[in-house]
């Protein structure tokens, strides 16, 4: 006889509560704007013969040269022709690194810092995942990784991605426990929303694109570099009226070995030139997940203390009872109120 293993109330994550868009704090962003725009430039560097990558052609047993050399080569020229492109348009990005470019091409990341680019922790190296691990080996890695870039870099990161976007059951918890500010591994929301986390520590969620991601829209379901641009437009200029209602975030998470490659780089040079004449209009703000997060942070602040009463609304708080919602009790620690 079967017997429903979940006749209730279903496992829940306990990192927020449910909270639908239209029932939400209003705000605008810099400069009166109301969608933020941030690039994610995934910078990263994998094995040679052996761990997980991602591949364009047919995977073949290690050392799979191919696959190989095509991710390669957007570390020798993709990201370099991306920057050129991202300076002649005048446009920041959040420079999501794994800490082993630092041993293989550590002038790419500087390059990042001096145009004054984000720098986004991104695990050790995509050849590896953190999901499976043992709590004590994801904390020293993230530990790890937060080091060797305020080393290396001068900077202290205030952003996680993890590698394949792997989360164990404590990612959240261990991402506030070792200094970072908000995680990019979540994309259930258009705003950027505190998680609970088992000690406080103010950790947040910004939105990490899985649709306007040139991996799952190029690599895994055959998107042409045309379409693609064209998805970029097209979102952005929904997300632009949409934004009348509520502040919204779009990112666009890029790959140098994919979009570097000369013929889709002049479809995304199109997209791009399309968001910097909205940014000149004064309808977009461009600008990277930490600064977008530090403002919505202030916003909330605001709108705790009473400061910004004039023109943050307050939010609707979530009722224990309603349909998809988690009683506040059950919570590993209260989140703060959603901006």
């Amino acid at each position: 006889m079967m017997v429903a293993a979940y006749p209730g109330r279903l496992p829940h994550h306990a990192r927020f509560d449910y909270l639908p868009i239209h029932r939400r704090a209003d705000y605008a962003w810099p400069g009166g704007a109301r969608l933020a725009v941030y690039l994610g430039f995934n910078l990263e560097h994998f094995a040679f013969g052996e761990g997980m990558g991602a591949a364009i052609g047919p995977v073949s047993p290690h050392p799979d040269v191919l696959n190989y050399g095509w991710r390669e080569y957007g570390n020798r020229v993709g990201a370099w022709r991306c920057l050129e492109l991202f300076d002649a348009l005048g446009l920041p990005t959040a420079a999501i690194v794994n800490t082993a470019l630092y041993d293989h091409c550590p002038e790419l990341i500087a390059a990042c810092v001096a145009r004054g680019d984000e720098i986004v922790g991104h695990g050790h190296t995509n050849a590896e995942s953190q999901g499976q691990w043992g709590e004590a080996a994801e904390r020293e890695l993230l530990l790890r990784c937060r080091e060797r870039i305020q080393r290396e870099s001068g900077v202290t990161p205030a952003g996680w991605l993890s590698p394949w976007i792997a989360e164990s059951r404590h990612t959240s918890d261990l991402l506030a426990e070792t200094g970072y500010g908000y995680t990019l591994n979540w994309c259930h929301d258009d705003q950027p929303l505190p998680m609970a986390t088992r000690r406080g520590g103010g950790l947040w969620s910004v939105p990490y694109p899985q649709e306007l991601n040139d991996i799952p829209m190029i690599v895994a379901r055959q998107m042409d570099a045309r379409d693609f641009a064209r998805m970029i437009v097209d979102n952005a200029d929904e997300m632009m009226e949409q934004s009348a209602a509520q502040p919204l975030v779009m990112g666009i998470a890029l790959h140098p070995y994919i979009v570097g490659q000369p013929y889709r780089l002049r479809h995304l040079r199109r997209a791009l030139q399309h968001l910097v004449a909205a940014r000149d209009r004064g309808e977009v703000w461009i600008a990277t997940p930490g600064a977008i997060c530090d403002h919505a942070r202030q916003v909330a602040a605001a709108a705790a203390t009473g400061d910004g009463a004039d023109r943050v609304a307050a939010p609707v708080p979530p009722q224990a009872g309603t349909p998809g919602v988690q009683p506040s009790a059950s919570r590993l620690s209260t989140a703060p109120s959603a901006p």
